[in-house]
């Protein structure tokens, strides 16, 4: 099956994309977190959505409860969800309307400096990292502390990834860490939820260079729908995020373009940070966070639907919207998944 094929548009839809991919999602980093909060996403259309298991800050014994609770959660819906293990799994949750579901990391720490770690978080259905959140670390620099290169050990870790079958991601990294990342990485390098700076101005999004490297891996960079980064005075709308989205394709192509929303819904009851953190030193408010920083709302992801229509009427076409909304993650994910 091609997974890319689109269905012929109804009278009640200008577009449907063969393929939603959201790139990065977040639930509550919590066992006790309703796995339904991913219906969101099937109300969506969406058909792969790669969600968040633990970021620099989570111990690995936290992250390991996270992640064995969230298999068994979609293990228990084989009627909505399907825990994505390989490229082929997409097709088959294609195939049976079932939305697809990976993990991603966002850090390092809990690969405690062994390029080893990499094959076995790959088995418990990670499908993608970032080495840095925010602050800098063994492997990385983040995007919110002093400007380091890529370290001996990043480079290890690079090729760890290449070859364990994972997507390389440069979403919270700092700027030269991503930069040396991308020259070293043999296989494509995304920027799985990330807005270009000039439209967001925030430290977190990336600047035009960035975005060029990541293009010239053959990457994509993720338009992401928070409210922060996307530049919004209000929750982002459908007009907020093709401002993004055509900034990023008349700078790099409509081949490098995709959606990594960040969604980041709450559960009362439910602590991401069961262990204790410093919140000030990883979202510093003299680095744009906290009361006057700009709102955290984060676009629906059930306006994706509306998203790909809004898009053919600004102009793309049926082509084009596809690997906005989809294809483009793809491709990736067929280079960097099948080792």
């Amino acid at each position: 099956m091609n997974v890319t094929t689109a269905p012929a548009p109804t009278a009640n839809t200008r577009h449907r994309p063969g393929f939603i991919w959201d790139a990065h999602a977040c639930l509550p980093l919590d066992v006790k977190t309703p796995i339904s909060l991913l219906d969101n996403y099937v109300a969506g259309d969406v058909d792969y959505v790669c969600v968040n298991v633990g970021m620099d800050m989570n111990s690995i014994a936290h992250i390991m409860r996270v992640i064995a609770s969230f298999r068994a959660k979609i293990a228990a819906h084989p009627d909505k969800y399907m825990q994505i293990e390989c490229f082929d799994d997409l097709a088959v949750a294609k195939s049976k309307g079932l939305l697809g579901v990976g993990f991603d990391l966002e850090g390092s720490a809990m690969l405690q400096d062994m390029p080893e770690m990499i094959p076995v978080f790959a088995k418990l259905g990670v499908r993608q990292i970032h080495f840095a959140y925010n602050r800098n670390n063994s492997v990385a620099g983040g995007c919110h502390d002093t400007d380091i290169p890529l370290t001996d050990l990043g480079r290890e870790m690079v090729k760890a990834v290449n070859d364990g079958g994972m997507i390389m991601d440069c979403s919270h990294t700092g700027r030269q860490s991503s930069l040396d990342i991308m020259k070293v990485s043999t296989k494509p390098v995304v920027f799985s939820h990330a807005n270009p700076k000039v439209l967001g101005g925030h430290e977190r999004c990336v600047d035009d260079e960035q975005i060029k490297a990541c293009a010239d891996t053959g990457g994509v960079i993720g338009i992401c729908g928070f409210q922060r980064f996307i530049k919004s005075p209000n929750a982002p709308e459908v007009p907020d995020m093709i401002r993004h989205i055509d900034y990023a394709v008349k700078l790099v192509g409509i081949d490098h373009v995709g959606i990594g929303l960040d969604t980041m819904p709450s559960v009362p009851g439910t602590d991401d940070f069961p262990d204790g953190i410093d919140r000030a030193y990883y979202w510093p408010a003299h680095r744009g966070y906290g009361p006057g920083a700009g709102g955290a709302a984060v676009f629906d992801p059930k306006k994706l639907p509306a998203l790909a229509d809004a898009l053919i009427v600004e102009g793309y076409t049926p082509d084009d919207v596809d690997k906005i909304m989809g294809e483009n993650f793809l491709r990736v994910a067929k280079e960097c998944w099948r080792v």
